[in-house]
């Protein structure tokens, strides 16, 4: 069990505003990637981590679901629960089998994580996660996110909304 499981639900989260951006590279096709502007929350975890929560949309293909970023250590575990279920733990250097459920069925796939990289306090920041995702231990594509956080009242002081 994850610290976003056992997170007190009536504790709100900070507000803040994210910049994601999202690349997927697959073998001899141009990279995909996603640019997305939303809002969401920074929780402190009470032991040092913090988990950074949004809702994802329609341009994600992912709506109706929740992803969480728990920070934790040299460790981020990404949750995503609703429409899709799964749970992904990046560490730098390091391995690690998750199970990522479908509308299809599940589907064990092994995280490759290159590079983690981030600056996150609960003024906002930056996480740089690079990774590589292999099912059935064949290799299906490298992967990145970089999102920029800002406290959303810092936000509009710079006269953006």
């Amino acid at each position: 069990m994850t610290n976003i499981d056992r997170i007190d639900r009536n504790r709100a989260g900070l507000p803040v505003l994210l910049t994601i951006r999202s690349e997927q590279h697959f073998e001899d096709m141009e990279p995909d990637s996603i640019e997305l502007v939303t809002e969401g929350s920074l929780t402190p975890t009470g032991e040092g981590g913090l988990i950074l929560s949004y809702q994802e949309s329609e341009l994600t293909g992912l709506e109706g679901t929740t992803t969480s970023f728990e920070v934790r250590g040299p460790q981020v575990i990404l949750s995503r629960t609703g429409s899709v279920n799964s749970q992904m733990v990046f560490e730098e250097g390091k391995q690690h089998t998750s199970l990522y459920e479908t509308p299809f069925g599940e589907l064990a796939i092994d995280i490759q994580t290159s590079r983690l990289r981030h600056s996150l306090t609960e003024r906002g920041g930056l996480l740089d996660l690079r990774y590589s995702i292999s099912v059935d231990h064949s290799a299906t594509g490298r992967n990145a996110f970089k999102i920029r956080v800002r406290r959303k009242h810092e936000a509009r002081q710079n006269g953006q909304s």
